[in-house]
């Protein structure tokens, strides 16, 4: 079945919703603006510190956090989404990050006391990212799983999830979509480009003369937070000879939209929403931004990065109190790293020093920050039975 673009549109807005509807996690995770919107309503984001101009994710919930692989293979944990990074407040990303795990905590059926010390140990977690001691936040095993899943995969088993053989063809049908004649010879133009040539063989120490072909592209429906812009799938075949290439790989292409995140220093980022993407993901997860390229397709900005088997997302389903708290501490020591990388050690210790809890307080967590939990919490359960009373009704209609 082939959809025109407004058909896509329709039929994308109505999975975005579904997706929104499973879960108040969901819900956080699929709704940025509403995110920023709520913050700077909030009274408690008149009390937020004002942070180093560094580049921040901007949408730094626990789906966008997990194993990346380097252009060698090499995997480590960083944040592996930056469609909405600028140069803006560090403590965003935090408070992001913790709304994201308190309705993780919630849809766990975990007590509000777990929540409170989950901001805490994330508070630990983040500043001891800013020190040079070479102490590392422990593991969890949560974390741990994915990362040693993510080891062993190969790229038969990103062909086994994507595709329906090893063999190079997208199976069109629920997620990939067939092309318009225009967006298939627009695809074909961008893969004639040198950049893009050179970043597909830099990966996996692959020869600078071998052969890059397209064979095969879709629409690609993927995504919450993303859905109803432009997003493609392509497969190449590289090196060797037509009827056996050494190697396959799939690209992903994705339109870079403005971010809802607000800057603290517009001018000193890229004006093309794909460029800013990809300086962004250089700053904040060198094992991604290695791998991007910003391009222009149908006259959109858009971003292009090869998926690697070894690239997961953090899903967890259920948390135990202890998890919890261990993930809180090592997902926030993660974005501290990132952050901490763009800083000299002057900046570093000044801002731990801010973001530090006043002597005397309740929790040993910074007051802006609980509070910011608190009441983002609250308005997003607001928003998401809201949310989820439309859906029935549209559903009933």
């Amino acid at each position: 079945m082939k959809l025109t673009s407004s058909e896509r549109v329709v039929s994308l807005n109505q999975s975005r919703t579904l997706k929104m509807a499973r879960s108040t996690h969901a819900y956080v995770r699929g709704n940025t603006v509403e995110f920023y919107r709520w913050l700077a309503e909030s009274k408690a984001s008149k009390k937020l510190p004002s942070g180093p101009q560094v580049w921040i994710c901007g949408d730094c919930h626990l789906g966008n956090l997990g194993p990346v692989a380097d252009i060698d293979g090499n995997v480590d944990v960083q944040i592996r989404d930056l469609d909405q990074t600028v140069i803006g407040n560090p403590s965003h990303d935090l408070i992001r990050l913790g709304l994201s795990l308190a309705t993780a905590a919630r849809g766990s059926d975990l007590p509000g006391v777990t929540t409170a010390r989950m901001m805490e140990e994330m508070v630990k977690g983040y500043t001891l990212a800013m020190t040079e001691s070479g102490e590392r936040a422990p593991e969890p095993n949560v974390v741990r799983a994915v990362r040693r899943r993510s080891l062993g995969r190969r790229w038969r088993h990103l062909a086994d999830e994507r595709l329906e053989e090893v063999t190079p063809a997208l199976p069109l049908g629920k997620k990939f979509w067939p092309l318009e004649l225009d967006e298939r010879a627009a695809l074909d133009a961008v893969f004639e480009q040198p950049e893009v040539h050179r970043t597909v063989l830099s990966l996996n120490a692959r020869n600078d003369d071998d052969r890059v072909r397209l064979v095969d592209a879709a629409y690609w429906k993927k995504g919450c937070s993303s859905l109803g812009n432009l997003r493609f799938a392509a497969l190449l075949a590289i090196g060797g000879n037509r009827k056996e290439p050494d190697a396959y790989a799939l690209i992903d292409l994705k339109e870079a939209a403005p971010a809802a995140a607000p800057s603290v220093n517009p001018r000193k980022m890229p004006r093309d929403a794909a460029e800013r993407v990809v300086a962004g993901a250089k700053a904040l997860s060198p094992n991604l931004g290695a791998r991007m390229v910003a391009t222009t397709l149908l006259g959109k900005p858009m971003v292009l990065r090869e998926l690697l088997p070894q690239d997961l997302k953090l899903e967890v389903d259920q948390f135990t109190r202890a998890e919890a708290t261990r993930a809180a501490r090592y997902l926030a020591y993660i974005v501290g790293l990132a952050h901490a990388r763009q800083m000299d050690a002057a900046t570093r210790a000044d801002w731990a020093k801010a973001i530090a809890p006043r002597p005397g307080a309740m929790i040993d967590a910074p007051g802006w920050l609980w509070e910011s939990i608190v009441d983002l919490v609250a308005s997003h359960e607001a928003g998401y039975l809201e949310h989820c009373r439309k859906y029935a009704l549209s559903q009933a209609a």
